[in-house]
């Protein structure tokens, strides 16, 4: 069973009654109740009024069906905010430039729509594209192979090079420092010098 209310010419736009509008939808009719009045924005309370008259006129529809309704068992089925006409005042505001701004008060119309029908359990997935379904298709992951290895930074991290040490000694005349390399570095090529010259007469004797 459903029953609907309407609240017209109310004041305040559509666009900040919408804020309190969206807090409500879906919600059973004690914790939407709840919401409202524990609401700091002004157009809660004028909401409120409008689903109060929602209820009662659920209970009206019911005892002219012959049909016993409880309150509890309602939820916000649809709950909409429409625009209204806005009203040009006289007053007007100063705004930069010396120019003026003329206040306008502006209106809306508020729809709520009760029901105490079962309510479809929302399923769990990912929409299709389109608006208001939903469908338990998940997404298709590209094949890969299990020997495959992923490449790049993502591997391993890069490993830091080292920077190469030189032993600094210092030179006993000018007292700068020069980079030496090591003596057994040193020894080595020493070595293969004396290697490569060629045998004198003296050294065969």
């Amino acid at each position: 069973m459903e029953a609907m209310a309407s609240a017209k010419y109310l004041r305040g736009s559509a666009q900040k009654a919408r804020l309190v509008v969206d807090m409500i939808r879906g919600k059973d009719v004690n914790q939407a109740l709840a919401i409202l009045r524990y609401s700091s924005k002004r157009a809660s309370n004028l909401i409120e009024k409008c689903m109060r008259s929602a209820i009662a006129n659920a209970n009206e529809a019911a005892e002219k069906a012959n049909v016993a309704v409880d309150p509890d068992d309602l939820w916000v089925k649809t709950a909409f905010v429409d625009r209204g006409p806005t009203k040009n005042r006289r007053r007007v505001r100063p705004a930069p430039q010396g120019r003026a701004y003329r206040e306008q008060r502006h209106f809306c119309h508020v729809t709520i729509l009760l029901s105490n029908d079962a309510r479809a359990e929302p399923t769990k997935g990912r929409g299709n594209g389109k608006r208001g379904t939903v469908t338990d298709a998940k997404p298709a992951k590209p094949a890969q192979s299990k020997d495959r290895k992923r490449g790049g930074a993502a591997a391993a991290p890069r490993a830091k090079r080292a920077a190469p040490k030189v032993q600094v000694s210092e030179t006993s005349g000018t007292g700068k420092k020069q980079g030496s390399r090591s003596t057994a570095e040193g020894e080595k090529k020493a070595t293969k010098r004396a290697s490569k010259k060629k045998p004198t007469k003296a050294d065969e004797e």
